[in-house]
């Protein structure tokens, strides 16, 4: 299911999440959990591989991902910030696939008029 308007994190971020909870997850599954292409979740792989915020290792034939927490962000107002507290602060929250329903977000007081 595609969800339309913006989102607080990039693709690239979804993507981070998604294997940091699970570094065995394939590709494929990535991206239906994101909603991209399974091409575009590769792209996003690779520029996270490129910037050392993930490292791939072969097992078999599958792959494996780890995240390097200690990498700090790329840009000037995060760059106090490590991959690692994000993680952290993504492991929060409630777990939700995009096969779930959405949470009922709409707030008590309007939802008690319908």
């Amino acid at each position: 299911m595609r969800r339309k308007g913006w989102t607080f994190l990039s693709n690239h971020g979804h993507v981070l999440v998604c294997l940091a909870d699970d570094p065995d997850m394939l590709l494929k599954d990535v991206a239906a959990n994101i909603g991209l292409t399974e091409r575009a979740v590769q792209q996003i792989v690779a520029d996270l591989e490129g910037a050392r915020v993930i490292t791939r290792h072969r097992e078999g034939r599958r792959n494996r991902y780890v995240v390097r927490r200690e990498v700090r962000f790329r840009h000037p107002l995060e760059a106090g910030l490590r991959v690692g507290d994000f993680i952290d602060l993504s492991r929060r929250r409630p777990r939700l696939r995009m096969t779930d329903a959405p949470p009922d977000l709409t707030p008590a007081r309007e939802r008690d008029v319908r």
